[in-house]
C-alpha cells in the first residue's frame, strides 16, 4: 500500500510591538490567505524582542515593526496586511519562501 507525505505545517511568527491586536489581525490574515493556496500554516504572535530566541522553531517571521537583529530566518514586512495595500505581493513572497524551504515534500 503506498503512503502519501502529509503536507509540510510551517510555522510564521508574527511580531509586533506588544503581540496583542496588530499581530492578532496580520496572523488571521496570513493563515486565511496562505490556506487559500493550500499552505498549512501556524501562526505564532509575539513580541518584536522576543523573536531572537523563537526563531529556531520557526520558517519565517512577518513583523509590522522594525527587527534590530540578525535572525537565521527570512523576515517580512507586515505592514501590508493591516493597510490592504500590496497584501497579494506579500503573500506571494511568503509563499514563493516557504514552498522554496528544504523541508517542504
Amino acid at each position: 500500500m503506498m503512503t502519501t507525505t502529509p503536507p509540510r505545517s510551517f510555522t510564521i511568527l508574527v511580531a509586533c510591538g506588544t503581540a496583542i491586536a496588530t499581530s492578532t489581525h496580520v496572523a488571521l490574515k496570513i493563515k486565511e490567505l496562505l490556506g487559500e493556496r493550500g499552505l498549512d500554516v501556524q501562526t505564532v504572535q509575539c513580541r518584536v524582542q522576543d523573536l531572537p530566541g523563537m526563531a529556531l522553531n520557526a520558517d519565517l517571521i512577518v513583523a509590522t515593526a522594525q527587527v534590530p537583529f540578525d535572525v537565521n530566518i527570512p523576515v517580512v514586512d507586515g505592514i501590508p496586511f493591516l493597510t490592504g495595500i500590496g497584501t497579494k505581493e506579500v503573500v506571494d513572497q511568503i509563499e514563493q519562501i516557504l514552498r522554496q524551504s528544504p523541508q517542504t515534500p
